[in-house]
């Protein structure tokens, strides 16, 4: 007992007496609050340098010790993921440590040069951009349009990582990717238009460069980070094609610019296992089988909905899950029941926040036997005390194909491969 508490002694008093911000703060703050706080994203003040942090000291302390931030709200005592954002007992503990000591300094190197380009640890390998820099305007209406941006390299490359960037993420909603190869030379894929609005008739005029078979599909949400996986998983891009970045723009009361594409990260090593993804839902798969039927949530009450799915063919791996809801959305649980009838946890989300959605990567390999159902219940709050209700008074709403952000979805994307021997005892990211 007495080396117990002597250790918990000592280790309290590592940190009070050797605190300093380059050897213990800097390495939590880049990790879980540099993503969101840099140039382009949403957080209001960027937190990449000494300076940066230390004149917040005393306002970050009080937010990392009333847990408001870093924001996570998924439930780890339901699913602990790899890409966990909050903070450990210890780290908080570093930190207010640290300001009671009036933040010495230390010695090292800031971090902003790398972070105003990327959250992910090194320089992309390819960045595509749209050439066009789209004007939100000021008129409270939101938006959405479609970007093609060709690309031509020497090789089709392994991915291990993706990043959704712009120079202004406070104006979108939410935006998807698609990559098409384009084979055909007399295809022009540098030609105009670069650019269409998706609310204006004609609007489908990209349809000539879509492939049957997508080299791949991917999106980002607000609160979102990079995309990224583990060694010899993943996808190719083709040597030659576009990416159709459609941007859904939130509405605002002033005029915003906005720019927008991808950093990629090509992987050393080959791809041996491609991943998929797929979409349940509303805009997915079993949208006609969600209850009760018809997806119509009903004003001045809190609703719940639900979905099953079966899984009729092979066994199957799941790497992470991106659950989706608008601004009326509760709570999100997703989980699944095998035909032995054991249950499978995938995510609890008790306290649903438009504002702060994620990939939610899982530490090991999810496996879903053949026979399984998927689960989804998902509770929607179209009450007045609801402060995130786009409607005054509260009417009825409705999830439509345009999925605009006055309307709602109850949606999970799924990132997944053909299962393989020993899947589930296998680490897919790294914490």
């Amino acid at each position: 007992m007495r080396s117990r508490l002597f250790v918990v002694f000592f280790l309290s008093l590592k940190i009070v007496m050797a605190q300093t911000y380059y050897k213990d703060v800097a390495p939590i703050v880049i990790q879980k609050c540099a993503p969101c706080h840099r140039p382009g994203e949403a957080a209001p003040f960027n937190l990449l340098e000494y300076e940066d942090v230390a004149k917040r000291a005393t306002f970050i302390k009080k937010v990392v010790q009333d847990r408001v931030m870093p924001p996570w709200k998924a439930d780890n005592t339901y699913v602990h993921f790899a890409n966990d954002r909050s903070l450990s007992d210890e780290e908080i503990n570093t930190i207010a440590a640290w300001v009671d000591k009036k933040m010495p300094k230390g010695r090292g190197k800031d971090e902003a040069e790398l972070f105003k380009q990327t959250s992910y640890h090194r320089l992309p390998d390819l960045t595509l951009v749209a050439k066009d820099t789209f004007v939100q305007k000021g008129d409270n209406k939101e938006r959405f349009s479609i970007f093609k941006i060709p690309f031509e390299i020497a090789n089709g490359e392994p991915i291990e990582a993706i990043e959704f960037i712009s120079d202004n993420k406070k104006v979108v909603h939410h935006a998807n990717y698609e990559f098409h190869e384009v084979i055909d030379s007399q295809v022009d894929i540098f030609g105009k238009p670069s650019y269409m609005d998706l609310n204006q008739p004609g609007a489908d005029g990209f349809r000539r460069f879509k492939s049957k078979s997508m080299a791949y599909y991917g999106g980002w949400v607000p609160g979102a980070g990079f995309e990224y996986y583990p060694s010899g998983i993943g996808w190719e891009i083709p040597k030659r094609g576009v990416l159709l970045l459609t941007v859904h723009y939130a509405p605002s009361a002033k005029d915003e610019t906005s720019v927008s594409g991808v950093n990629l990260f090509f992987s050393k090593k080959a791809i041996d296992r491609k991943v998929k993804v797929i979409s349940f839902g509303s805009g997915g798969i079993g949208e006609r089988e969600i209850t009760p039927y018809f997806f119509a949530i009903k004003p001045n009450q809190v609703s719940t909905y639900k979905l099953t799915l079966s899984n009729p063919g092979e066994d199957f791996s799941i790497m992470s899950i991106w659950p989706h809801m608008h601004y009326i959305g509760k709570s999100f649980k997703a989980f699944i029941v095998t035909s032995e009838q054991d249950t499978i946890p995938l995510v609890n989300i008790p306290n649903w926040d438009f504002r702060w959605q994620e990939l939610y990567k899982f530490k090991k390999f999810v496996k879903v036997p053949k026979g399984s159902k998927i689960h989804m219940e998902c509770e929607y709050d179209n009450t007045a005390d609801n402060p995130f209700n786009p409607f005054h008074p509260p009417q009825t709403i409705y999830s439509y194909g345009n999925m605009q952000s006055t309307q709602e979805m109850m949606t999970m994307m799924m990132i997944f491969l053909p299962y393989k021997d020993g899947d589930e005892k296998a680490d897919v990211y790294s914490p």
